[in-house]
């Protein structure tokens, strides 16, 4: 169950921050559904860490979330892509995939 709560702190950590992008700084759905998100994403963050070492859940939820975050950037935002982002991303999810590797729980 640990890691399907990690799985839903991820996914509220990404709709939390793509709704900060266009809260622009004022309250209103946008700012009041990123809040929630991010208090959603923290609560089963803190659920997972119940059987999930630290480091290894949140190299995950941060990795997985950056990822995730890049390729909302480039679909919805239409923001730049280049070889640079990929191969660093790509490194961050190596890095991700061998801290799992790597857990004791």
């Amino acid at each position: 169950m640990s890691w399907v709560y990690l799985i839903l702190a991820i996914a509220f950590e990404v709709i939390g921050t793509t709704t900060l992008k266009g809260s622009n700084h004022i309250i209103s759905f946008k700012t009041l559904a990123m809040l929630a998100s991010y208090g959603f994403s923290l609560l089963f963050l803190s659920l997972a860490l119940k059987k999930i070492d630290i480091g290894v859940a949140y190299a995950i939820w941060s990795g997985l979330g950056i990822t995730a975050i890049e390729i909302i950037g480039v679909l919805v935002f239409k923001e730049r892509i280049d070889f640079l982002k990929i191969m660093f991303i790509s490194l961050i999810m190596i890095g991700t995939i061998g801290l799992n590797f790597t857990r004791t729980s």
